[in-house]
């Protein structure tokens, strides 16, 4: 019988193999030199080991199909989804399985959050959605230090860019009371950056090879703490690099270069989130830490800027910016509390969708209830004041029942939790200001005694 066992796992892994290998050569035609079929790599070798899985498991059920076709190649839009990683997507072998699908890439993308560790700040001190404001018009949350710099709409989401009338560097500022000193000595950053290769020319008629953003953290003084680069240098591989100088003086020079091929997908929104605690700095591309430094000065303020001089068509964005002060542990704001307030969940612009982003604190919420068995929760969802009150209420009500899913989703006993919107009935900041408003987008976990 063991045998026999062998022979027919043998056979059923050759002929899912050889369907596998049939498809491979009308793939590689079609994706020829396209980024997002490398970026996809790790997803399909995932999903092949499925395959052959389900195929071993069917053949002792005696439901066994090989004849299965695979589904038709998604838009390239589908297929740039991929988790971070470390072996550099230029030189992965593509693989001949089923397309990723939108559920396939949104699963991956929610796993890779997951795994993280960064925390978002507890408090909300400057946050720039860029839904309300006009195209074409400079953003009206920052400040200019040199060049051009206005809102467009990319891919159906407002942004800051250069413009495509200017050539040359532009850097920001974010607009606040005290221009030099803001930064805490714990804080974290978040943004989505836009990243594309676009046809144009540089000095000399060269063609665009890659594309670079900035990030610049300095002291009070106005000197340089840090500088993350971030580069799209490969293109057609979708691969790039993200490198840190940090404690820059004119006695030293510290430079650390993340993952070697992290991947960077053109075209494509990318999420960058940053801590700093009181001396740490991390980094994090897409759910994936790529930069860890233990010692860096405490930084005081912020600069962006787009760096690509020679470039005369735009190739970069940024949009929903946010910086958060602290991170206390959220059994420690439980216990102090009775609950605790979180900032960590996100949600699309007037949608109840969960971002992907917002899976590191889903994780931890299910870490600590796992933890704890006897803890329930009443999920609220709270919304500033702009809008109707009925609409906000609606709302919060579809966003904090998503919460309460997403919980049970990853294992919560549904018995444990209440979905409870709130809408902007109770606000704990003042709706006037664009800091209070962002204060009071919330999801609260009220302990349910008993």
């Amino acid at each position: 019988m063991n045998t026999l066992k062998t022979v027919t796992v043998t056979v059923a892994l050759t002929l899912v193999c050889a369907a596998a290998h049939g498809q491979v050569g009308r793939r590689l035609q079609e994706a020829a030199g396209r980024a997002a079929e490398r970026a996809a790599t790790r997803q399909t070798e995932q999903r092949t080991e499925r395959a052959v899985d389900s195929a071993i498991d069917a053949v002792f059920d005696g439901n066994s199909n090989n004849n299965q076709q695979a589904p038709a190649n998604p838009p390239p839009q589908q297929q740039q989804q991929a988790q971070p990683s470390n072996d550099g997507g230029a030189n992965a072998v593509a693989t001949s399985t089923p397309a990723a699908t939108p559920a396939d890439a949104a699963n991956s993308l929610e796993m890779a959050y997951a795994k993280n560790d960064f925390v978002p700040g507890d408090e909300i001190f400057f946050e720039d959605l860029m839904d309300s404001e006009q195209l074409g018009e400079f953003p009206s949350m920052w400040d200019l230090v040199n060049g051009n710099a206005e809102i467009a709409s990319i891919n159906g989401k407002k942004a800051i860019y250069r413009g495509d009338r200017e050539r040359g560097t532009y850097a920001i500022a974010p607009l606040m009371k005290d221009m030099k000193n803001y930064l805490p000595e714990k804080f974290t950053v978040e943004m989505d950056l836009y990243m594309t290769i676009k046809s144009g020319s540089g000095e000399g008629n060269q063609a665009l090879t890659r594309y670079s953003y900035e990030l610049f953290f300095y002291d009070a003084n106005s000197r340089q703490i840090a500088r993350v680069e971030i580069n799209n240098h490969n293109a057609n591989a979708g691969t790039g690099t993200v490198s840190v100088n940090w404690d820059y003086t004119s006695t030293s020079d510290q430079n650390v270069r993340g993952n070697a091929n992290p991947v960077i997908t053109s075209d494509d929104w990318h999420h960058i989130s940053i801590s700093f605690n009181q001396r740490a700095f991390k980094l994090y591309l897409d759910g994936g830490r790529i930069i860890n430094i233990p010692n860096m000065k405490q930084p005081s303020n912020f600069r962006i800027r787009d760096s690509n001089i020679n470039n005369s068509s735009w190739a970069g964005a940024i949009t929903n910016v946010r910086f958060a002060q602290g991170a206390v542990p959220l059994y420690d704001r439980m216990l102090t509390d009775g609950k605790f307030i979180t900032y960590g969940i996100t949600f699309d612009v007037g949608k109840s969708t969960i971002k992907p982003e917002s899976m590191g604190e889903i994780n931890r919420i299910v870490t600590m209830m796992t933890e704890n068995p006897d803890l329930k929760f009443s999920v609220e969802g709270h919304t500033d004041s702009t809008g109707s009150a009925t609409g906000n209420q609606s709302l919060s009500e579809a966003r904090s029942q998503a919460v309460v899913d997403k919980l049970v989703e990853n294992g919560i006993a549904r018995d444990r939790l209440t979905a409870a919107g709130k809408g902007q009935t109770a606000p704990i900041a003042d709706n006037g200001t664009d800091e209070g408003r962002a204060k009071n987008r919330r999801v609260e976990f009220v302990k349910i005694n008993g």
